[in-house]
């Protein structure tokens, strides 16, 4: 499927209307369990655009309007103007009457983006560390890790060999990839490859202002194609992926299929995402930002930042951060629902990660600590939602051997759900063996809560058969 990115809604009608494609197609094989195991995935955003580090910060709910393909063409100008990814500075940098265009020509003069790229590639990589992302991706509690190998800008985290036709020096010399799938897997996470295939402004399309500029800078032809089936042949021979995580659809490769069929050889047990098009089966659909609410009938993931951009952006603050309250609980929502969730980090230019990004990764592990047990190996229950008598939202998953009734409050010493255990039925905190009393309500059951629990921002009752 073409990419759902929120600013660029208009794409997946105007892709398919031009390419005359279908939306991805059912998965053909059952759904390897350890993706449904896991839950939660990081998403790592780093490119050269992580030294400017700038763009407008928008709150996504205003741009909801953006998902209309027949958007006026001064409102799609408007949004490419003002674009909130910091990871695509290299092409809003190039939109004339930009904020980012304004920001560059007052700090960097007439550098191209190209400057850019040779500090990282020649300075900032070189220093790199990846153990402490690993580190902070394990005590956050991912089970994956999905880093972006190639974004829009076409720069490449590994030294591959087969380079850039157009860009001399457009790859990483140090093998970015293999040194941090390396350390996710030496502390038990799986590690997935993000390319962008459908986007790469190294073989044209710059500025991009509208939608029919958007179109325009999709690469195609047969050197492109040949180009981007070498790189994802090599990303599999050379890391043997969990996670295929393709970007932007309109796959220009007419032998996608004869790929996966490699891939699936190499890696039994690996997914390919739905945004490779031409109507090729996928493992699992992704949604992104204000989209939360996936199918019924298909595994999903929901990707997003911490805050309004994927990239590393400066001019963020924790007004536009998710607070950890907000993150637990949309990550609970979507479990709640049958997805996963892959939140995204945004190093800095040198490859640290940005201390408010890092205290909501480390506050979403510490309630994952205690409340673990009701997300991971969980799968939805007969209804997701749920609210107490004071008004509380409450959602639900099932274990094994338990239904998880997750309250969005802090506890209190009683608490009245909307489902009634069975008449023998134990309940438990998350965490803790220590039965808790309980007798049935005209609502459904009402708790008695431990009174020294301490607030936390959701909590899971276990209600065992």
């Amino acid at each position: 499927m073409v990419s759902r990115r929120t600013l660029l809604g208009a794409v997946p009608a105007l892709a398919l209307a031009a390419s005359g494609s279908t939306a991805a197609a059912a998965p053909r094989r059952p759904l390897p369990p350890w993706f449904d195991e896991v839950k939660l995935g990081i998403f790592i955003h780093w490119n050269a655009a992580a030294i400017p580090a700038f763009a407008p910060v928008h709150l996504l709910r205003d741009l909801a309007s953006t998902s209309d393909p027949n958007l006026p063409l001064r409102q799609q100008q408007q949004i490419w103007r003002t674009l909130p990814y910091a990871e695509m500075y290299q092409n809003t940098m190039a939109v004339p009457g930009s904020e980012t265009a304004r920001y560059h020509a007052e700090r960097y003069g007439d550098t191209p983006y190209d400057g850019f790229v040779g500090q990282f590639r020649d300075k900032m990589i070189p220093a790199w560390d990846p153990r402490p992302w690993a580190e902070l991706f394990h005590q956050a509690g991912a089970g994956y890790v999905v880093l972006t190998t190639k974004t829009e800008d076409g720069f490449l985290l590994w030294p591959s060999a087969h380079v850039n036709p157009h860009k001399r020096g457009w790859q990483s010399n140090r093998d970015v990839v293999g040194e941090l799938a390396n350390a996710v897997r030496a502390r038990g996470m799986r590690f997935g490859t993000y390319y962008s295939e459908g986007m790469d402004w190294t073989f044209g399309g710059l500025p991009i202002t509208d939608n029919t500029k958007l179109l325009e800078a999709l690469p195609q032809g047969e050197q492109y194609a040949r180009y981007t089936d070498a790189h994802w042949r090599e990303l599999v021979a050379r890391y043997r992926p969990s996670v295929l995580w393709n970007d932007y659809g309109y796959l220009p490769n007419q032998d996608a299929e004869a790929l996966f069929e490699t891939y699936y050889e190499e890696v039994p047990d690996g997914i390919v995402n739905d945004r490779f098009d031409m109507g090729l089966p996928s493992d699992f659909v992704t949604l992104e930002y204000a989209e939360t609410n996936g199918p019924a009938d298909r595994k999903w993931e929901a990707c997003r930042g911490i805050g309004t951009s994927f990239g590393y952006n400066r001019m963020e603050s924790d007004a536009s951060y998710l607070s950890e309250t907000e993150l637990v609980r949309m990550f609970v929502d979507i479990v709640a629902h049958g997805g996963n969730l892959l939140i995204n980090v945004g190093p800095t230019g040198s490859g640290q990660i940005p201390p408010e990004q890092r205290q909501r990764l480390l506050a979403l592990g510490k309630w994952l600590r205690t409340n673990g047990d009701a997300i991971y190996r969980t799968r939805p229950w007969e209804r997701a939602k749920g609210i107490t008598t004071m008004g509380r939202q409450i959602r639900y998953t099932a274990s094994k051997n338990a239904v998880n009734a997750i309250v969005f409050d802090t506890s209190g010493p009683v608490v009245e759900i909307d489902m009634r255990p069975a008449a023998h039925a134990r309940v438990t905190m998350a965490g803790s063996r220590d039965r808790l009393r309980w007798e049935p309500t005209a609502h459904g059951a009402r708790v008695h809560l431990p009174r020294d629990s301490a607030p936390q921002p959701a909590y899971a009752l276990q209600i065992w058969h």
